[in-house]
């Protein structure tokens, strides 16, 4: 799926003193998770907001009820931000495996990044709708932190919220 991606770009990024962290953008099925375990393998620490919930909550929709994501996802962004901030000043590589829907939350984070002494790269992952669609469907039968129900109603909302990068230092991937 990344094939045709220059890993090279983030791994020069890697072996700087400064320790590096990539923001992961993109709609739900965009392949942020594939390509940050990518990143994982070479030595990032990967940090998952998704991840973080099903260890604590279970999952969502069948291990508590829906109407308590919210709560649930804002609890697991505090821990993974302090988290960061501790990662960077240890001089850790990490890879953020967030959606980064809204420009302010990633201009938040870059800044976060910035003052506890990392520097940042956003890649954005652009892909078609009609193949978020189907692997999304594909996706929907798994039972893992990484694969929480998608109904069409639910990405018509993601899609329709979705912020795409535009002249933030952002890495374009057609997915």
């Amino acid at each position: 799926m990344f094939d045709k991606f220059n890993f090279d770009l983030i791994y020069r990024e890697k072996n700087n003193l400064t320790p590096l962290v990539v923001m992961m953008c993109g709609v739900a099925g965009s392949g942020k998770t594939t390509f940050s375990q990518i990143l994982e393998l070479e030595g990032f620490v990967r940090l998952s907001i998704d991840e973080e919930i099903w260890a604590t909550n279970g999952r969502w929709g069948i291990d508590f009820p829906m109407g308590k994501f919210e709560e649930y996802r804002k609890d697991a962004e505090s821990k993974l931000r302090n988290r960061l901030v501790n990662l960077i000043h240890d001089k850790h590589q990490v890879v953020i495996d967030f959606s980064f829907w809204d420009r302010v939350r990633r201009n938040q984070y870059k800044k976060l990044i910035e003052d506890s002494g990392g520097k940042w790269k956003l890649i954005y992952l652009k892909v078609h709708p009609k193949d978020l669609r189907e692997r999304l469907k594909l996706r929907n039968k798994r039972f893992d932190a990484n694969s929480f129900p998608i109904s069409e109603e639910r990405l018509t909302s993601y899609l329709n919220g979705f912020e795409v990068p535009k002249g933030e230092g952002e890495i374009v991937i057609e997915n």
